[in-house]
């Protein structure tokens, strides 16, 4: 096998040399007891968690608006399964499953635990083996053969002789590692595993946005189909109203203006299914995108009659307030990404001060293959070298600088990221207890209307009220359903929001 030569495998590189009088384990020892020397660079400190006593603390809305009539338990993980809805369940799993965002920011956890393994393998020596077998012709009149002139006698037999083409085999074995004096392998280290808490911090953010996004849609799509059919209901009835209308005009006890009146009403009604149906094809899509489905896919899963339930509204339970800053995947992100740019600087300040390197070579050469394995073919070399920093314009300490206003900037955008959690803490809890106050409220309208319509009945079954009397009932209840109906909708939306907010990240789903 031919291999072509290589400048490192000259055999001058291969001279036997003195050890130095301090000696081979006094470098090692000497080595390892700088190795153990503090790292450069400032120590990474967790800035401490930023969080209110209790939940009715730091809150911006109105007093009626702060419930504490929370639980101590904290939400779980796979928080929709607390509507007790199969389908919803099986949607997140799909979801998970087919999710490419997911996906990608599971690879980039994995490429993060990969890097990580590659920048500790930077602590321990390196070692490796060679071997090449190389044909080598010097030139008559280069530097090898300038000695020649220097000596006399037949010049021209010798340069004949050193510059005839010949084999040269080599082997051996190299050992070299650089102490760790000043801490750069330890902050890169500490740099790596941040790196790898932001890209598992991110993980959690994918899988929340994607269960949000599903949960959202699907309690979107839910209300949207509620709305037809209760609007189809109250098209019924206005339909029935106007043909009494008409007969009892045909018949000359009112005039056409009311038939009229409830012909546009009825009109009007009828222009609101359209939007409502168009909805529902939009939400479906929706969904089917997050699942990796075609348009159409999902439409009989989605509207099968079964699936028209209305899912009772889980208890609400958040946990210690204290505990959110440590769930939410935005924080943790920016908490990892602080103690990233901290070990930067120690990284940066590590290159400002001079680094060893430990090298021993064994091996074996010889240019004629019959004498390799002779004792006097063997080769070795010893020894430290030293790569110190003189002069280089402040380029080192440009960075070092460069590094610090990093860390300032990533310790500004983690502040910001808590107050910006809080800030969304406040408002999705606000939000979710006036909309739970409006529920209340129409579930009592509700009633109400219906306790109406059930005497209106009642009348006219006695002759006391004409049907007319019903049916506007009935329509009053209706309408009062519908409007129930999307505040309930909305309720699921900002149950939804609170988990997102709170950083609810499901696990274990993919």
């Amino acid at each position: 096998m031919f291999v072509p030569h290589h400048p490192r495998h000259r055999a001058p590189h291969r001279t036997l040399h003195r050890a130095p009088r301090l000696g081979a384990a006094a470098w090692l020892l000497a080595a390892a007891a700088l190795a153990g020397c503090t790292a450069a660079g400032p120590d990474f400190v967790k800035p401490p968690p930023t969080a209110p006593d209790d939940w009715t603390s730091w809150r911006s809305a109105d007093a009626s608006l702060r419930g504490n009539a929370l639980a101590d338990a904290a939400l779980p993980g796979a928080w929709w399964q607390a509507f007790g809805d199969p389908l919803l369940d099986r949607l997140q799993q799909r979801a998970v499953d087919a999710s490419p965002d997911v996906l990608t920011a599971t690879l980039h956890v994995a490429q993060a635990r990969a890097q990580r393994g590659t920048v500790a393998a930077q602590a321990g020596p390196e070692l490796k083996a060679d071997a090449a077998i190389s044909r080598q012709r010097q030139s008559a009149y280069g530097a090898g053969t300038r000695m020649l002139d220097a000596l006399g006698g037949n010049r021209e037999a010798l340069a004949q002789f050193l510059s005839a083409p010949f084999t040269l085999y080599q082997a051996g074995f190299d050992a070299a590692w650089e102490p760790d004096l000043w801490g750069r392998v330890r902050r890169s280290l500490e740099a790596a595993d941040a790196d790898l808490a932001r890209e598992a911090a991110l993980l959690d953010l994918a899988r929340l946005t994607l269960a949000s996004d599903v949960a959202r849609n699907y309690f979107e799509l839910r209300t949207t189909q509620r709305q037809i059919r209760l609007a189809r209901e109250e098209v019924a009835v206005m339909a029935d109203r106007l043909g009494l209308l008409a007969a009892q005009a045909r018949g000359g006890l009112i005039d056409d203006v009311p038939v009229e009146r409830q012909r546009a009403d009825l009109a009007a009604l009828r222009a609101q299914l359209p939007a409502l149906l168009e909805q529902e094809g939009a939400a479906i899509n929706r969904i089917a995108l997050l699942l990796g489905e075609r348009p159409g896919a999902l439409r009989e899963e989605l509207t099968a009659p079964a699936a028209e339930a209305h899912a009772a509204l889980p208890s609400l339970a958040l946990g210690l307030p204290s505990e959110v800053a440590l769930r939410r995947p935005d924080v943790r992100a920016a908490e990892a990404r602080l103690r990233s740019a901290t070990a930067a600087i120690g990284i940066a300040s590590a290159e400002l001060y001079p680094s060893i390197r430990l090298g021993a070579r064994v091996g074996i050469e010889s240019y004629l293959g019959s004498r390799l394995s002779d004792w006097d073919s063997r080769t070795w070399s010893l020894g430290p070298s030293i790569d110190l920093p003189l002069f280089d314009r402040g380029r080192r300490k440009g960075v070092v600088q460069l590094r610090e206003l990093q860390q300032q900037e990533a310790a500004v955008n983690h502040r910001q990221t808590v107050l910006r959690a809080w800030q969304e803490i406040d408002d999705a809890l606000s939000g979710y207890a006036a909309q739970q106050q409006q529920v209340r409220e129409l579930e009592a309208r509700a009633q109400s209307t219906r306790a109406a319509y059930d005497l209106a009945r009642e009348r006219q079954a006695g002759g006391l009220v004409d049907f007319v009397v019903v049916l506007d009932a009935q329509r009053a209840e209706l309408q009062v359903r519908r409007d129930l109906a999307d505040a309930q909708g909305r309720l699921n939306l900002r149950y939804v929001t609170i988990n997102k907010v709170l950083g609810n990240a499901p696990r274990g789903t993919s």
